[in-house]
């Protein structure tokens, strides 16, 4: 006779207003679940979860709908919904076996059964860490390859600003601007974050944005000729200040507004955007579900600098389902260092 198991979760409680909190989140052992599929239900699989991410977007689906949103909201009384790494351990789905690999979108919780498989990739290479795929090889490190080399549409030379530039994709962007041949300037809010983009990453300069009173005044001192591109993941105060600095046919990659989306129901104005037509900058927004068409091609080209030590990526890691909300929250006053990571086991 099949297994049952208790099934921890995280279960997002209501929609909320303004900053998130722990207690929006209920940590529950109530549900029980069988380790093995029922023989008449097919195209399903059944999965041990191994790793999930906290992305600062998650945030945007905490409160209700949003008309044009790129992402579905939570549902109330059910778990909280993110990217994670899992182990299949049953499968009657065609395209997935017992002892595969994947990542994709999955529930906060020890066990999951999922039907709708539409988000799921196969994980081909295991000679990295699999947390990896919550990262630098997953959704944030697509993000930045697609943003950088698809939206950025970069020069060598050419001198480029990232926000939250510590962050999981920010620390990535930074990078593979420094290999192709950028000057590289980047934000962040500490100066343990300042310290880890100069000597970890190779970001030519880098400041603490919470120590500058005049933004537009710092910019200047970094980028006394301009800036070039701009890898947006913040919005607000500091893409005002950017849209000052920029130069003739710059442009500006809009990635995230982390700052914003505790405030989505009183955003913040930008004051600026009327400088996008006299120094002709093109801002394009763009969400990375577009182009995960590229993964493969964006695989060839990430795996061989890992391996080769060209790129380095720092995760902070907590220990167990019980800890994701606190992880989650602390995303947002900027309590991680580098990609914010649950483990809830290990394959």
């Amino acid at each position: 006779m099949a297994e049952v198991v208790r099934n921890k979760q995280v279960i997002f409680k209501d929609y909320i207003n303004g900053f998130p909190k722990t207690s929006d989140m209920v940590l529950t052992s109530d549900a029980t679940i069988c380790l093995e599929l029922p023989k008449n239900e097919g195209g399903v699989i059944l999965t041990k979860n191994l790793y999930l991410s906290c992305d600062p977007y998650m945030r945007t689906c905490m409160q209700r709908p949003i008309d044009g949103w790129f992402i579905d909201a939570f549902t109330p009384g059910s778990p909280i919904i993110g990217h994670g790494v899992a182990k299949v351990l049953d499968s009657s789905h065609p395209d997935f076996k017992k002892g595969d690999l994947v990542w994709g979108l999955i529930n906060w919780e020890e066990y999951s059964l999922i039907k709708d498989t539409s988000s799921l990739m196969k994980i081909q290479h295991t000679d990295v860490p699999l947390s990896y795929y919550t990262g630098i090889l997953g959704m944030p490190g697509m993000t930045a390859y697609v943003g950088f080399y698809d939206i950025c549409s970069p020069k060598k030379g050419e001198t480029m600003f990232v926000s939250a530039a510590s962050g999981a994709v920010g620390q990535l962007v930074g990078q593979l601007a420094k290999l192709y041949g950028c000057y590289v300037v980047g934000s962040a809010g500490s100066k343990e974050k300042v310290d880890l983009l100069k000597n970890k990453f190779g970001f030519d300069e880098a400041f603490n944005y919470k120590e500058e009173k005049d933004l537009d005044s710092a910019l200047k001192r970094y980028f006394p000729n301009g800036i070039d591109i701009y890898f947006d993941n913040v919005g607000g105060k500091m893409l005002d200040a950017v849209l000052l600095n920029m130069n003739r046919h710059g442009r500006i990659a809009a990635c995230g507004m982390v700052s914003q989306y505790t405030k989505l129901d009183e955003p913040e104005s930008t004051h600026n955007l009327i400088m996008l037509i006299p120094k002709r900058v093109k801002m394009e927004g763009f969400v990375v579900f577009d182009y995960y068409h590229s993964y493969p091609k964006f695989l060839e080209m990430i795996l061989p600098l890992i391996h080769e030590g060209k790129i380095t990526y720092v995760e902070d890691t907590v220990e167990g389902l019980e800890n994701a909300p606190t992880a989650l929250i602390g995303l947002y006053s900027g309590l991680n260092v580098g990609k914010q990571v649950v483990a809830i086991a290990r394959a």
